[in-house]
């Protein structure tokens, strides 16, 4: 009889909170140039993939729309929140859309007074 040995999987769980958020952008020339504007930030990491560019902060992320339409060449107010949706395919943390940015939170507590969030303990 052969016995066999299962090895540990490199895909685990875990529940620990990763003070991590981002958005997938796809790569195309408006991604690019978000992504070269955020690359600026230190909390941020860009990852270009073949498809789509990997942006992802730790804490929070501020996507500055005139700062964006700057970059782009473009008039400030040109780049907005439906040019940010329309290039972000997926995103995982908090997001907020104000009329002059997108934030991404890492956490929904910093995030609150956004999302009329309660943070008072309730028995």
């Amino acid at each position: 009889m052969t016995t066999f040995k299962t090895s540990e999987s490199p895909f685990k769980a875990d529940n620990t909170a990763s003070n991590m958020c981002g958005v997938t952008m796809m790569n195309n020339q408006v991604g690019a140039v978000v992504a070269q504007v955020m690359g600026k930030l230190d909390n941020v990491t860009i990852t270009p993939l073949p498809s789509m560019i990997r942006v992802d902060g730790v804490g929070r992320m501020d996507f500055d729309y005139d700062e964006i339409s700057e970059a782009l060449g473009e008039e400030p107010g040109y780049y907005d929140a439906a040019q940010f949706e329309e290039n972000m395919s997926t995103h995982y943390g908090r997001m907020i859309h104000l009329d002059d940015r997108t934030i991404m939170f890492a956490n929904p507590e910093d995030a609150a007074e956004y999302i009329d969030f309660d943070l008072t303990a309730r028995s």
